[in-house]
């Protein structure tokens, strides 16, 4: 039985009661029930008596015993008990704990999948890079971990759209153009511009298809030289961000913005909302209305827009296409962006504190021999994603970057990561998922079809065989909170205690037969709890976009 069987149990126990009219509660909150920290207290435990005794005019430890009686006669519960203020433990019946096997081998790649978010359509902008030049090791945390949290939205039913803003205008573009014409014509780029090697291979590339624009002069010659390297560094982050398994749904132009008349609709809907206006002869948002430090600049005195004006008309646009929920995923350099974007929310006439949603990233370092490796994006001495998945491989990279809460500093050691060892956490778990993938080739090779075999869930019993069969119940309830609180790493440290579970249950309980003894209804069980782990183990890497190995 998974939690939610067993909440769904405990709703129809309060049901029961304000049927009978012992208990007297109008629309009843849903319960919520939770592996309790102590083993000893059960298999789950509820504090729903106490949320709901205020309402029904009872003491909390009264209601839980009222509760006790109706879950009690349950033939899928073996032991309730009431503790504390109000707690309701729980113990279930060992065939009611192990038919969760049989629900994840079923559910197969669904298990863990929920429709909690259904009704909510998310837009989840994430890396947003100035198309000038390779991703960094700051985008590729983005990269990992925005994709995550995609996956884990829509394992809980959301909606959702990966979205990549290209930051194709302004001065830097300009910059961009003008380095690359340097170095075609053999001049160094100007002291504002680019460095890095790469501008070099841009810089061929770019005459080998157009050598007619080493003709070229002035800001003919700048602008020629900036759209063409545009194509190939943009085309370039593409490519990597595919092999990094990274796929975006949108790739948004900001010029697109200013093309299609979205910045000057934006101002309008801002000035019909009241909180545009102008001062010195500029044009100001006034963001202070709603806690940001100073109010912005929309629009210069000499009638330039400012960068701020793209970022109010692309959050407006985005709520236009229909997004009830707008989430940035920005680097530690952007902190002082969050005040003024949910201002922006509220300016528009949102709530900031649901339609919009700002997470901040804090900085990647990287050792090597124990031994910082520097990067420095304008000196061209970058740490690059694909350095990183040169040096680690795509799976070790992703997981690394994702188990980690992204408001703390990561320090990635690329010694451990490319260990082939219980050390290394991504070598850990895929382990895991390769040993027992291993364990069914070999029941297959014995001939043991253990699916076609009858599953008896009451074999379950051994105390390794309840904490594994407890831990994989706890996936669902893992998946959701990761989504409902934008932490995917959630996932990645319970597939490493799942697996932490499954090493120590194989040690404790053999699978398959010994030589030539026979195959006996407690093998077959067994072979469904490694289905069911190997299952969840593969589920929970899809989230990670981490590769879930047969053979290692």
């Amino acid at each position: 039985m998974t939690p939610e069987g067993l909440a769904e149990l405990v709703d129809a126990a309060v049901a029961s009661l304000v049927d009978s009219g012992r208990v007297s509660i109008s629309n009843p909150q849903p319960a919520r029930v939770e592996r309790p920290r102590n083993p000893e207290h059960g298999d789950y435990t509820t504090n729903v008596a106490m949320v709901l005794a205020k309402a029904a005019g009872r003491k909390p430890r009264d209601l839980a015993a009222l509760l006790q009686e109706q879950l009690q006669d349950s033939p899928q519960i073996a032991a309730v008990s009431v503790a504390g203020p109000g707690f309701i433990n729980i113990t279930l019946v060992s065939a009611a704990a192990a038919e969760t096997a049989r629900t994840i081998v079923q559910a197969a790649e669904k298990y863990g999948h929920s429709d909690r978010l259904s009704e909510t359509s998310i837009n989840v902008e994430f890396i947003s890079a100035n198309p000038t030049g390779p991703l960094h090791l700051g985008h590729t945390r983005w990269a990992a971990v925005g994709d995550a949290l995609a996956r884990v939205l829509q394992a809980a039913g959301a909606r959702v759209t990966r979205e990549f803003y290209v930051n194709d205008r302004g001065s830097q573009m300009d910059d961009f153009g003008r380095s690359i014409a340097a170095v075609a014509a053999g001049e160094s780029p100007p002291e504002s511009g680019y460095h890095g090697g790469y501008i070099t291979d841009l810089a061929a590339q770019v005459l080998a298809e157009h050598p007619e624009y080493q003709s070229l002069t002035g800001e003919d010659r700048m602008r020629a030289f900036r759209e063409a390297g545009y194509a190939l560094q943009l085309a370039q982050q593409q490519s990597v961000l595919d092999l990094f398994r990274t796929h975006f749904d949108v790739w948004y132009s900001e010029r697109s913005l200013h093309d299609s008349g979205a910045v000057e609709r934006g101002m309008t809907q801002l000035r019909e909302q009241g909180h545009v206006y102008e001062k010195d002869g500029a044009v100001w948002l006034r963001t202070t209305d709603f806690g940001d430090d100073k109010d912005r600049v929309l629009v210069k005195a000499d009638g330039e827009l400012t960068y701020f004006a793209s970022d109010t008309a692309y959050y407006i646009n985005k709520r236009d296409r229909g997004f009830d929920i707008c989430i940035y995923l920005l680097g530690a350099d952007h902190h002082g962006y969050v005040g003024r974007l949910r201002a922006v929310a509220a300016c528009a006439g949102d709530d900031m504190q649901t339609n919009i949603e700002i997470p901040i990233g804090q900085l990647v370092n990287m050792l090597k021999d124990g031994v910082p490796v520097k990067q420095s994006k304008r000196a061209g001495n970058i740490v690059t994603l694909e350095d990183l998945v040169d040096e680690v491989g795509v799976d070790a990279a992703r997981y690394s970057l994702i188990r980690y809460p992204v408001d703390s500093p990561l320090t990635l050691d690329l010694d451990l990561l490319t260990k082939r060892s219980n050390d290394n956490p991504v070598y850990y778990v895929q382990y895991a998922h390769a040993r027992i993938s291993s364990v069914l080739r070999n029941a297959e090779g014995l001939g043991i079809d253990f699916e076609a075999q009858t599953f008896a869930p009451e074999l379950l019993s051994h105390e390794r065989e309840a904490r594994l069969l407890g831990a994989l119940a706890e996936f669902p309830g893992v998946v959701a909170s990761a989504a409902e609180l934008r932490e995917p790493h959630r996932v990645a440290r319970y597939l490493e205690e799942l697996a932490t579970n499954y090493h120590k249950f194989y040690d404790a309980c053999r699978v398959l037969p010994k030589g030539d003894d026979p195959v006996e209804p407690i093998n077959i069980a067994r072979l469904w709890l490694c289905a069911a782990t190997r299952q969840v183990i593969a589920n929970g890497l899809d989230l990670c976009g981490v590769a879930a190995p047969d053979r290692m």
